[in-house]
């Protein structure tokens, strides 16, 4: 039974948060897809210094071999086929998450999904260690994206987790309470003097 759109996305303001946090991955990984498209078009229209600086960025986490990138331009992307599919399909998923979970969900799917994601793309990438079988841009994109699309699942609980721990401990925190005591308390109070040996 398909649950109502409420449960998909928190319409309170106290769980707004969630949204607001998918909002920001969502802006930042559309940001990384558009550098990575621009630095190839940067390039082509003659501003190697931007261009540069995109491709040195992206350098620390990619090969970035021409043979195994796609061209945009006469200008291969910032990063290869593979990553290009990680952050893609992460993208995508990224996008269409609160169709598929409800926002407010912090609960991870089985590890073994993970693993399965993984096996084709640890697969492609072995047949042509090993010399089995040649790779191609297709199928580094495509291993790529079924990666990047499922680790989703598991990052997106965290950062949910970590959107709604603020509220939590504002639902948790007890407001100390201050009671005057009546002077006849203070009279009826035992007094120190009778023992010396009590007194600070």
């Amino acid at each position: 039974m398909p649950l109502s759109p409420a449960e998909y996305i928190p319409q309170t303001i106290k769980t707004r948060r969630p949204v607001l946090f998918w909002l920001v991955c969502v802006a930042l990984v559309l940001s990384i897809l558009i550098l990575i498209v621009g630095a190839p078009l940067a390039a082509a229209n003659n501003d190697p210094r931007l261009a540069l600086t995109i491709y040195r960025a992206f350098s620390t986490v990619c090969h970035q071999l021409p043979e195994r990138s796609f061209f945009i331009a006469g200008r291969k992307l910032a990063v290869c086929a593979r990553c290009l599919g990680l952050y893609s399909g992460f993208g995508l998923v990224l996008l269409l998450y609160p169709l598929v979970r409800p926002l407010r969900s912090t609960t991870l799917p089985p590890t073994k999904w993970l693993f399965l994601s993984a096996a084709p793309l640890s697969l492609d990438f072995s047949l042509t260690l090993f010399g089995i079988w040649e790779n191609t841009h297709s199928s580094r994109l495509l291993t790529g994206m079924l990666l990047g699309g499922v680790t989703v699942f598991y990052v997106m609980p965290g950062i949910v987790e970590l959107s709604t721990r603020g509220i939590r401990s504002l639902e948790k925190r007890v407001e100390p309470t201050f009671t005057m005591v009546s002077p006849e308390t203070i009279a009826a109070a035992p007094s120190d003097y009778s023992a010396p040996e009590r007194r600070i």
